[in-house]
């Protein structure tokens, strides 16, 4: 999937548990551990915006874009 989750990441940077991020968000420990996986189809822009504001970051810090189609071209200009 070319949607990488990152929340893990952030949550270690900020020294937060899930449980403790869970609770303060109003989101069941399942539901934040759907989510820190990947496994997540969705998340509502308010569970966003909970998690930026306890965890005092951006939505950039936790989502990231990668094209998963894109070949890496060799030394030479060519595909590999």
């Amino acid at each position: 999937m070319p949607i990488i989750v990152n929340l893990d990441v952030m949550m270690a940077k900020r020294r937060m548990p899930s449980g403790e991020l869970a609770a303060k968000i109003g989101l069941s420990q399942a539901n934040l551990s759907i989510l820190k996986t990947g496994k997540a189809k969705a998340v509502r822009f308010s569970t966003l915006e909970a998690i930026c504001k306890e965890l005092n970051c951006q939505p950039g810090d936790i989502l990231e874009y990668t094209d998963d189609t894109f070949e890496p071209l060799d030394s030479q200009g060519g595909e590999q």
